[in-house]
């Protein structure tokens, strides 16, 4: 194995071991591609009322991320109605977004508010949500734009 290969790959080794949000490579580009909820299946949070770990065997591209799922049928689900079943604002803690910032948000603190899914940094930011949520909601939609494309 040349040096060269031993440096590209060590990275995504790196990445792969840890497990977090920059696991996957997309094949026609040299950056690592976001997997979106840690790897959770979005349609779980509906189907199941919990979070499951989904599978990159069962993955599906939206919103410049990449999301996994559980099972063929939550894939088929999800593409056939993404705008349904994927959290809003990509799967980053909806009160930091309200805040003007993006992190991304454990799998474990969500909710679904008016049929949708939000997901937050940890259960202190979904309990503030709760007692809330229109006036979070409100911001982060105001401050949703030109967080989207920013690389963090």
């Amino acid at each position: 194995m040349s040096d060269l290969t031993r440096r590209c790959l060590f990275p995504v080794a790196i990445a792969t071991i840890l497990g977090g949000a920059l696991t996957r490579l997309p094949a026609d580009a040299g950056e690592v591609e976001r997997v979106a909820i840690s790897g959770y299946d979005p349609v779980a949070y509906f189907t199941d009322g919990h979070p499951v770990k989904g599978s990159p065997e069962f993955s599906s591209p939206f919103d410049e991320a990449i999301y996994y799922f559980a099972s063929a049928e939550h894939q088929k689900m999800f593409a056939a109605d993404p705008d349904r079943y994927a959290p809003y604002y990509s799967g980053y803690c909806a009160s930091s977004v309200a805040y003007g910032k993006k992190y991304e948000a454990d799998p474990e603190a969500w909710t679904i508010s008016d049929g949708k899914l939000f997901l937050f940094l940890d259960k202190r930011a979904l309990r503030e949500f709760t007692g809330d949520s229109a006036r979070i909601i409100s911001k982060a939609d105001a401050n949703w734009p030109a967080l989207k494309d920013r690389n963090y």
